[in-house]
This record gives structure tokens, sequence and C-alpha cells, in this order.
């Protein structure tokens, strides 16, 4: 029987964001700040797991992955610094351009599931499945000032740079990244990245989450705090990728849906990537998660609200 999936090696993820900070208070991968609200440990940030896709993605649909790919994932359980996990790929058949994508640790959980694909054309991703089915949110506490079409108003210049400090939200840089990336690719390199086939060294597709997200959320988009937040669902998607190193871009977000459960209220965020031309070069897809417990009050104003 043929195989039916690839996957890597269990590798360690490691931990940069201890010392992140939002909102003038420290986050969920604090030590002190994960104990408080009940978790084992500061988790690891979701989208360092990325990295791990790379080389199986590449082996399926080769230097494309690069330019045109889509990786479209929903975090099902946090991974803590010293765990091991592994990447796994469904081989797709021969015409498809996307297939099924998970991750586990040493003990079977499953960390996280997904889609992967390449474009032009892109396929329905499992977050595009994710968000057909969300009901209509009411009475938000948190979000009572988010709601879906809000668009930021402004528009932001980013970029990264090897040795650039990516602010209070990503307290380390590129060079620091790559120092402990599971998975090194002389593309990434500053000694190396020329040797890319496109003569410049790439960004690493877990630090397109970092281009987007270091300057913050627009002035608008307005989250009542103080309160605690995690990445819950995730997409990137190039369209004229790779995205560079030391190559500015714009970037602008709109609010595409705003959701609820029993434990979180969630605002999902779409950030449009142009290049120096105006074209649209990437999209970053985020669904954060705001703890309801963590902010004081919560139940008070809900019932303030819902009568």
């Amino acid at each position: 029987m043929d195989k039916e999936f690839i996957n890597g090696d269990f590798l360690s993820p490691v931990q940069l964001l201890n010392n992140q900070k939002y909102d003038g208070h420290k986050s969920l991968h604090d030590e002190e700040m994960a104990d408080s609200l009940g978790f084992s440990g500061a988790p690891i940030e979701g989208c360092t797991h990325l990295s791990q896709f790379v080389p199986l993605l590449e082996e399926i649909f080769k230097d494309e992955w690069f330019v045109s790919g889509c990786i479209s994932v929903h975090y099902k359980n946090m991974v803590f610094e010293g765990e091991r996990v592994k990447a796994f790929a469904k081989l797709p058949d021969e015409e498809s351009k996307i297939t099924d994508i998970w991750m586990e640790k040493e003990d079977g959980t499953v960390v996280l599931t997904g889609s992967a694909g390449i474009g032009p054309n892109h396929q329905t991703s499992s977050l595009d499945n994710l968000m057909s089915k969300l009901d209509k949110t009411e009475n938000l506490v948190i979000l009572s000032e988010i709601n879906e079409g809000l668009e930021g108003n402004e528009r932001f210049t980013v970029k990264i740079g090897f040795d650039q400090h990516m602010g209070d939200l990503y307290p380390f840089t590129l060079r620091n990244k790559l120092s402990v990336i599971t998975e090194p690719m002389t593309w990434y390199n500053e000694a190396e990245g020329n040797s890319s086939p496109w003569g410049r060294p790439i960004i690493p597709i877990e630090m397109i989450s970092v281009l987007t997200n270091y300057v913050g959320n627009p002035s608008n988009f307005k989250v009542k705090g103080p309160v605690i937040g995690l990445f819950a669902n995730q997409e990137i998607k190039l369209f004229k990728g790779p995205l560079f190193v030391n190559e500015e871009y714009q970037i602008e977000k709109k609010i595409i849906a705003v959701s609820q459960s029993k434990r979180v209220e969630t605002y999902w965020c779409m950030t449009y990537v142009y290049d120096q031309n105006k074209i649209l070069v990437a999209e970053c897809l985020l669904n954060q998660a705001f703890l309801k417990d963590s902010y004081e009050g919560y139940q008070e104003e809900l019932k303030s609200i819902s009568g």
C-alpha cells in the first residue's frame, strides 16, 4: 500500500515570548500570567509551529509553495517548552493543489489541524470551512465595539530586518528567531539568502505573522481590557511571494467576523499585505481569542447588556 502521508521528525520549538507585553501587561506566554489563569505553563506561540511544515510542503508542492502557498490551521492544544512535536501532511492526488496537515505531540495529542495548498487560484481552506459555520454573535462584552466589516483607520508601513527589534508584542529579532527555528533554511539567512531563486533572503512563513502584527492593531479596533488573548486560528496566504527581508510593505486590516464560545470572545482579523507597487502579495487571517475569565467584572457587564 502506498504511503498516505509524510512527516518530519519530533522537534522542540523554543519560547521567545516570555517578555511579551500588550496593553501594559504581560501576556499568556509569561509563566506567572499563565499560572494565574490556570494553565500548566506558558505556551509556545502558535505560528512557531508553521516552520515544521515547510519541508513537507516543499516536497509536495516544490518551489511554488514559496510563491503562492497557503497554510490554514486550527490550534487545538498548547505546546510548552521542552515538549516535542511532529508535523504531518497528507499526500494529495496528483492534480490536487491542497492537502490536509496536522501536528502531534509524542503522546499523540493533536496540537493543530488544517490545510495547506498553492494558488494562484486558492481552493477552500480549512478556515474557510470553519468560518462558514460560525453562528451570529450577540451580547459581546470584551468586543462590544468590534463588528464585522470594521476597517482599520490606518495603513502601516512594515518591514523585517535581521536585527530589527519587533516591539513589545514580539520582543526578539529575526536573527534571534533564526538561531532557534525548528527547520533552518539557507534561503532565510543573511549570509546565504542570496542563493535563493529570488536572489534575496526570504521571510520564514512563521515570521509573516510577526510582520503583520508587530505594529499592533489600528486605534479603532477597541478591545476592552485589561484582558488576556491568544491565537485560536490562523491562515497565511501568498499570492506573489515570497516576502523578503528588509523589504517595505504596506498593510491594511479588516474585521471579517466575530464569534464566541463559552470561554472566549474572538474576532477574525484579515491583514492585507501590499508591495511597493500596491500589488496584493499576501494575506494573514488571525482569529484572536480573548479569555472571558481574564476580564474583571465580565459576568456583571454581561448581565447589564443582556437583561
